[in-house]
């Protein structure tokens, strides 16, 4: 397995797939999950003649249950260490959800500066931010939050169980066909990581007010967003990112779950792929 050590010592599991002259296609999981949520697309990507490169984030999936560290600015350094490492240029920057913040970090405060980034797609992500504050009255009251703290802590293994079989990809809607093998993997990914990472990474997803660094992605950048989303509600998140970001293009799809690249990964992939070779 390959992995890079970044400055402050934690071990960054990475894949790194396809031609490496081919423009690089990078990927931000989601909270609490791995690299591996991003194999459709990645298996995509790499058959349309791309370079697929993802991490797992610090505390999750393979990389280092590191004590320190699970905040979006660690989020970011640590992305950059890896895109530093393969010296990745003229890459663009696919993040969902948690990845989603991660990217618009990576992108404002690295990327950007070190001109490595040619695109950026926010795909059912959290930025500006989750909590509801005097900036944004729409968001999430903290009890919210709190709550899911209390459920990881209490039964981490039921709790994951429970939110991939119910709202992260609307199972739980009349009529939804039920998928056991995304739930499985699911459940699988955020396993594999550490406990406390997850728990702290909550606060880090749902308290970073990101309209800096939105302001600051002058790149062309798509976003994409399920009106169903029982996670990231999108007028909270993708319409603002849209009116933020000085170069957005924003598509809303109607009745999509937070978890739309798995369950309409034809549609997302193509509009994804489209949007790549504009």
């Amino acid at each position: 397995m390959s992995y890079v050590t970044t400055k402050d010592g934690t071990q960054i599991f990475y894949k790194d797939w396809g031609p490496k002259d081919a423009q690089p296609i990078v990927f931000h999981h989601g909270w609490p999950l791995s690299a591996d949520d991003w194999d459709t697309q990645m298996l995509f990507f790499l058959a349309n003649g791309y370079r697929v490169v993802a991490h797992d984030r610090r505390g999750h999936g393979r990389s280092a249950q590191v004590s320190d560290g699970h905040d979006m600015a660690h989020y970011a350094a640590d992305a950059a260490a890896v895109v530093d490492h393969l010296d990745l240029r003229d890459a663009v920057h696919i993040g969902h959800s948690t990845g989603g913040g991660q990217v618009a970090a990576y992108v404002a405060r690295h990327g950007l500066p070190a001109g490595r980034v040619a695109k950026a797609v926010l795909v059912s992500a959290v930025p500006p931010i989750m909590l509801k504050t005097e900036r944004y009255p729409g968001g999430l009251p903290i009890e919210v939050f709190d709550g899911l703290r209390a459920g990881l802590a209490a039964n981490r293994a039921q709790f994951f169980r429970d939110v991939a079989a119910g709202p992260f990809y609307g199972f739980n809607r009349p009529g939804a066909k039920v998928d056991d093998g995304v739930i499985d993997n699911w459940w699988r990914q955020g396993m594999m990581g550490s406990a406390k990472a997850h728990y702290e990474g909550i606060k880090a997803f749902s308290e970073t007010d990101q309209t800096d660094d939105l302001k600051a992605i002058t790149v062309p950048t798509l976003v994409l967003h399920g009106d169903d989303d029982q996670i990231v509600p999108y007028k909270n998140a993708g319409v603002l990112q849209a009116e933020i970001l000085p170069n957005a293009t924003l598509k809303i799809y109607e009745g999509f779950p937070h978890g739309m690249l798995t369950t309409h990964a034809d549609i997302l992939n193509a509009d994804l792929l489209a949007f790549v070779k504009a």
